[in-house]
């Protein structure tokens, strides 16, 4: 039986850790991606990295991104790779569009170049921030796209590329619309790990204030391992698609804080209003949620929530893991840390 060959970049990411894990479980064999700079980043794949092919590589680097694809002749492509993190998207737009954007296109060249269209199948990391502050309730595969940020205007140029590669040379390229996704493995720079974090210290008796932006942001959270099956399930169909990923269940960023510090017994309760708002302690009315107006975004956006109906018909895909759930793993994994 011959083996599939599937190359993520990013493969140290939190998609990429978890996909590599889902990949090699099915029988794969995987090729992963990595920038030189990152390589101490390494932790998430250390339990499977003697099972991974690993390759040095950038996405501003076409050249080099050419080479990979030509010696891993891989059969399915996912590129992860990204400048992720919105806010850091605005103090940097240009690296953002270079890596974002621009590294799309020199994958996606690299497999026309090489006459690969017909033997490679392409995925492609899009996001919900692609909605921006879309006026439908709930948003789906066709729902306007309004981005709202220099990384969601780059992430639109790569879903777009994306759909004139699939039908000007017929690769079979497919956009994943992914809601946010978090788990363990997310980075501690995201508003979720951050919120995990900040309890699991406070749990500890660290003396500790966690500060964010907008508590009214309402996202769409889901597992990444649940995502990560769905980009699987989309370059397993017989013609490329553009699919929403999504729970359906939009909470905000305050209804998350309570959540999670209820995770190790602790009830927060509100005071104040917008900049003057704070988190304390109910039990022994200590303060320890904050608002920093740092961390609010130019152009914040106020309402994600996604509809799957799509990929749940088509793919037969679905979000298995609640949300208590992920949070109350999130929160256990930072207290194991201790």
């Amino acid at each position: 039986m011959i083996r599939k060959s599937a190359f993520i970049t990013g493969v140290n990411g939190q998609d990429g850790a978890y996909l590599a894990r889902f990949l090699l479980d099915d029988g794969y064999e995987v090729h992963g991606m990595v920038r030189r700079a990152s390589m101490q980043r390494n932790d998430r794949i250390a339990d499977i990295a003697r099972h991974i092919h690993l390759h040095y590589g950038d996405m501003t680097d076409a050249g080099n991104l050419l080479r990979l694809i030509k010696n891993v002749a891989p059969q399915e492509v996912y590129n992860l790779a990204a400048q992720s993190h919105v806010q850091v998207s605005f103090d940097t737009p240009e690296y953002t569009a270079n890596v974002d954007a621009l590294g799309t296109l020199r994958l996606l060249e690299a497999i026309r170049i090489l006459d690969m269209q017909d033997d490679c199948r392409f995925y492609q990391a899009s996001s919900s921030e692609l909605f921006g502050n879309s006026h439908a309730a709930v948003q789906n595969e066709q729902t306007p796209f309004a981005p709202a940020s220099p990384y969601a205007a780059a992430k639109l140029y790569a879903y777009w590329l994306v759909r004139n590669y699939r039908e000007a040379y017929g690769l079979h390229a497919s956009n994943g619309i992914l809601f946010n996704h978090e788990s363990p493995l997310r980075g501690d720079e995201f508003v979720s790990q951050k919120i995990a974090c900040a309890a699991a210290a406070v749990k500890r008796g660290e003396d500790t204030m966690l500060t964010l932006g907008n508590l009214d942001s309402r996202r769409d959270w889901g597992h990444a391992k649940d995502y990560v099956r769905g980009m699987w399930l989309m370059l397993q169909q017989d013609k490329p698609d553009d699919y929403v990923l999504a729970t359906g269940r939009a909470e905000t960023v305050r209804w998350f804080v309570e959540k999670a510090f209820e995770c190790v017994g602790i009830n927060i309760e509100w005071r104040g209003t917008g900049l003057d708002e704070t988190g304390f302690c109910v039990a022994s009315g200590r303060p320890l949620v904050a608002v920093d107006p740092r961390f609010y975004r130019p152009v914040d956006v106020g309402h994600l929530c996604g509809d799957a109906s799509k990929a749940r018909k088509a793919l037969g895909w679905d979000a298995a893991v609640k949300l208590e759930t992920m949070i109350e793993e999130m929160v256990s994994a930072q207290m194991s840390k201790q």
